[in-house]
Order: structure tokens, then sequence, then C-alpha cells
């Protein structure tokens, strides 16, 4: 884990935006600006989605990433890699230690296979993402582009024989994870509402993305 703290400041920002627990959160990053995603009650997990701005079929893949890093946590100086081969962001600040990339985001699909048949009308993050693509059209986003995500925050250890846990987390109160964008991006985030593995304690809650030039 790298543990990179940051030196901006909270009243220097340009914008600040709450995002209760299960809600989502559609903006435009521009280049150059960083920002930051606070988990602000400790063991939440943040599921985001980033996309160039001026074609949004250019976005977040998990493998580049991985691939160009060697790595399959993300962390500071992790290098965001697009699907085109660019580099999207760059995480230069971290308190939490590690992130993932692997575990994918909850559905209500995949909360009936992990969970049970009852589990299925229960909201989830891929809901989240649909909604905010109804009802934000001018960002040009379609079904086709929810592809490969991360989860802030979330803790997803590989197990001996190559399979994935959901471990309690490794956060806590207040620590966040703050990217630089190299391009003007869109980033697309589902508060995750997960009540049925220890992603959010079993008690999602809110989180805060702040924004600097």
């Amino acid at each position: 884990m790298s543990l990179k703290p940051s030196n901006l400041h909270p009243e220097t920002a340009i914008a600040r935006h709450h995002v209760s627990a299960g809600d989502y959160f559609l903006g435009e990053i521009k280049q150059g600006q960083t920002f930051r995603i606070v988990d602000l009650k400790g063991n939440q997990a943040a599921d985001v989605l980033f996309y160039n701005a001026k074609d949004p079929s250019e976005r977040y893949s998990a493998m580049d990433t991985i691939r160009i890093q060697g790595n399959l946590y993300l962390t500071a100086g992790t290098k965001l890699i697009s699907n085109a081969n660019n580099e999207l962001l760059e995480i230069v600040a971290d308190t939490c230690g590690r992130h993932d990339t692997l575990g994918g985001a909850c559905a209500t699909e995949s909360n009936t296979v992990r969970y049970s048949l009852e589990k299925r009308c229960m909201h989830a993050c891929r809901d989240s993402w649909m909604l905010a693509i109804a009802e934000h059209p001018e960002f040009g986003i379609g079904k086709r582009d929810i592809t490969h995500n991360i989860n802030f925050f979330m803790n997803v250890p590989v197990t001996a024989d190559g399979g994935l846990t959901f471990a309690d987390g490794i956060s806590a109160p207040g620590k966040y994870v703050e990217l630089t964008a190299k391009m003007d991006i869109v980033m697309l985030i589902s508060n995750c509402p997960q009540l049925n593995n220890p992603c959010n304690g079993y008690n999602p809650t809110p989180i805060e993305v702040i924004v600097w030039n």
C-alpha cells in the first residue's frame, strides 16, 4: 500500500458535492483539475466510471491499467489508462492505501446470484448508473458504455486459488483518494447501496467530491 497525503485544502476548492448513500454523481472534470473523493463515514464503496468527455467511447480500462502498472490494486502514483491506451487520470494522493478494480459493480442480477432471489429487487450500482445516463443524455453516455469500473475504498483480496472475496474495508472516516485529470473527462459515481456484503460495512454512507483548479 502507498499512502500519500494531499497538500490541497477544501476551503480553496471551486466545487464540493455531497453524494448520499445510494445516490449518483455525474459531471465533467477539466484537464488539469484535481478532485478528491472522501469516504466521510468510513468503509463505504464508491463505484466509479471515467470517460473521455469529447468521445465517451474512450473510457477507463481495468485491463490496460493493470497491464501498464503491473499491479492489481490502485493507489498513489497509479495512472488510469483508457481502452485507447491513453492516460485518463493519475492518482496523486491517497490516504486509504489501495482500491479495487476487479470486483465490478453490484447489479440486481448479481444480487440474485450471490445472495438470493429475494435480493433481486434491492437497489444496485448499475441501477444508479442507468438512472444517471437516462437523466443526463447531454453527456452522450449509453448503456453499452457501462463497462469496467473502479471501486474506490473497497477491499477485494485475491485468494490463493486466484478467486476474489469481499472483505471488510481498509478505509476509515475522512480517508480520501485524489486524482488529476490528464484530459477533459466525465466522471460517473454510484455511491454503492450494497447491504449484502462487507464492502459498505452493511451500512451505506455518504461521500463527498471536492474539485480544485
